[in-house]
């Protein structure tokens, strides 16, 4: 029978067997510190390659648009850079669907045949308003309801009530969030420090 080394414990007596230490994983405190901050600083690797790696001067992300965000989430969904860096936080705390079913919403609302328009608001209904749906957004039953007699015979305005909801939500919680996050202060940072180097 063989015997993975790291199953066995590092004050282990077994004969024959040469005591292993234990994996790291092992230590999950310390892992999951060491995994948060390399995911951050990978996180704005890609971020900050992404925005300022732009070929154009004037569609490269710069520190003055990047302030801006702190103004008003309007603000910050209003700006292609600020949008995606925002999906980035949210889904780096797993808190994405939001963003997702609001998004979602603004693209259902330019649907213009009402075949496609009957088919995506049932897929958003099962989607994001559905109880127990896979991206369950956080809404009131009375919201809920509403929404699912008027996915019967959807309108590009069915889903205003919730849109509204969820906007408030975010922009009460994830929006407050993301201007303390690591993520957001690190990119002014370096945004910063780029400009000082020229």
């Amino acid at each position: 029978m063989a015997v993975d080394s790291w199953a066995i414990s590092p004050h282990s007596t077994m004969p024959g067997l040469i005591p292993q230490p234990l994996p790291t994983h092992f230590n999950m405190d310390r892992d999951d510190c060491r995994r948060n901050k390399t995911l951050g600083k990978n996180l704005m690797c890609r971020l900050k390659c992404l925005f300022t790696s732009s070929s154009a001067p004037e569609s490269r992300l710069t520190l003055e648009d990047t302030q801006q965000w702190s103004q008003s989430l309007e603000r910050l969904l209003g700006s292609k850079y600020g949008l995606a860096t925002f999906r980035t936080f949210l889904k780096s705390e797993f808190s994405d669907e939001n963003i997702e079913f609001w998004l979602t919403c603004e693209d259902y609302k330019k649907i213009t045949s009402s075949h496609k328009m009957s088919s995506k608001a049932r897929k958003i209904f099962e989607q994001f308003v559905e109880a127990e749906s896979p991206k369950e957004i956080n809404i009131d039953y009375q919201t809920r309801e509403e929404i699912k007699r008027k996915v019967k015979s959807p309108t590009p305005q069915c889903f205003d009530e919730a849109q509204k909801i969820v906007y408030g939500l975010m922009e009460r919680d994830s929006y407050p969030r993301f201007l303390r996050s690591e993520m957001y202060k690190t990119l002014l940072e370096s945004l910063a420090a780029d400009n000082a180097q020229r």
